[in-house]
């Protein structure tokens, strides 16, 4: 594997560093729900398993606390820090 490719995060460890989940249950929860839509490489799929993979440049729509949130993944993360360090995971899109 080349050094320039990032290894992928799970989908709900992703989340749950990123802060919009307490804890990694709950953003499996919720994708088991089937509450997410990734685009990868042009391809949208709603997800249905919290093992599935998301990498930078990959975008997510969900809905949480009545938001819609549209967002690009910038990082994977290596842990759950900070708020700081957390929003610097993602780009929300511009609203439209």
């Amino acid at each position: 594997m080349s050094d320039t490719a990032p290894e992928p995060c799970r989908i709900d460890v992703w989340l749950w560093r990123a802060r919009f989940f307490k804890t990694r249950g709950q953003a499996a929860g919720f994708i088991e729900a089937g509450a997410v839509r990734l685009t990868h490489q042009g391809r949208q799929a709603r997800l249905d398993k919290p093992s599935r993979f998301v990498r930078p440049g990959d975008r997510l729509v969900f809905v949480l606390n009545e938001r819609l949130i549209e967002l690009t993944v910038v990082g994977l993360g290596a842990r759950r820090g900070p708020a700081p360090e957390a929003r610097a995971l993602y780009e929300l899109a511009e609203p439209s």
